[in-house]
């Protein structure tokens, strides 16, 4: 029976996720699963594997962002755990607890996945659904933005552009499941991060409206795992009836620059999803290289 998240829980969860953060040189979770234990709601637990007294390995179980119905999970392990083990221990109690709840899709999200997760999830009978590639990339470029006509570019900002924002970012993203169907109380919550600076939100504008738009983020340095401070573009999307004329390029090219002029970051960084190859293409023919392979293996349950 799932019970409230209480203050031990997140503190046990969060030592083990920075240990397993630590040994592995990366992050192990995603903002979602710190957004939602900082506000847990009622689809909020945590697993914890333990041998004895003393954690192995804990899980975050959350509601899905997006427009998919269901839980997501999301694992963190220590680096002395048996690793097929305690992620087997850990998802199984997971889809358990999900089943007693009248069942529901499930979605297991395991960043830097490898053969044992696969094998793990097989196991359990969920299947390989997603996979998201973490690109990183040089700074600065030797490429300027090249605009297609009448084109102009002004930074976001909050109060006025929401609504515009939605519109595109909707249309452009309809068929994905996580930046998909976003609406104003989304948007909003994102305003309200620490990270947020409209300064480095840039839309692109025509004579119809917003065209398409880069929205960065800065990532400050958080040795070991990262050394130096690391510029990322968030959201990228350019409205469909403006595809085709190089402008999601041009926006790409221009979110790195500014990321790199602003805050003088050496190393840019994007999530993409992997079957999107397009897109793929794009960003390789920009100089991105891969650096991590994030999986989703999914279930009805």
């Amino acid at each position: 029976m799932r019970r409230p998240v209480t203050p031990a829980d997140v503190d046990t969860f969060r030592r083990v996720a920075t240990a397993a953060e630590r040994a592995a040189g990366r992050a192990v979770l995603g903002d979602v699963v710190w957004r939602d234990l900082a506000q847990p709601s009622d689809e909020t637990a945590v697993v914890i594997a333990r041998r004895g007294t003393s954690p192995l390995g804990v899980l975050h179980i959350g509601g899905r962002e997006g427009q998919l119905e269901g839980v997501r999970l999301s694992p963190a392990l220590l680096p002395a755990a048996p690793v097929d083990e305690t992620l087997h221990e850990l998802v199984d109690a997971a889809l358990a607890d999900q089943r007693q709840r009248d069942g529901g899709a499930v979605e297991l999200w395991v960043f830097g996945a490898d053969r044992t997760s696969d094998r793990v999830a097989a196991a359990l009978g969920l299947q390989h659904a997603r996979e998201l590639w973490q690109l990183r990339i040089t700074l600065p470029l030797r490429e300027a933005p090249q605009w297609p006509p009448g084109v102009t570019i002004r930074t976001f900002e909050p109060g006025r552009d929401e609504d515009a924002w939605l519109t595109v970012n909707n249309r452009a993203f309809a068929s994905d499941p996580d930046q998909g169907g976003w609406d104003r109380a989304t948007l909003e919550g994102r305003e309200r991060e620490g990270w947020f600076d409209p300064s480095g939100f840039l839309l692109a504008v025509d004579e119809r409206g917003l065209a398409g738009f880069c929205w960065t983020r800065l990532h400050l340095a958080a040795p070991p795992t990262e050394p130096l401070a690391l510029g990322e573009i968030y959201v990228i999307g350019v409205d469909p009836d403006r595809q085709g004329q190089g402008l999601g390029r041009a926006l790409v090219v221009a979110g790195l620059a500014d990321l790199h002029d602003r805050h003088q970051v050496s190393r840019g960084m994007l999530f993409v999803d992997r079957s999107n190859d397009a897109t793929v293409r794009l960003y390789h023919s920009i100089g991105f290289t891969l650096a991590r392979v994030d999986r989703a293996y999914r279930c009805p349950c």
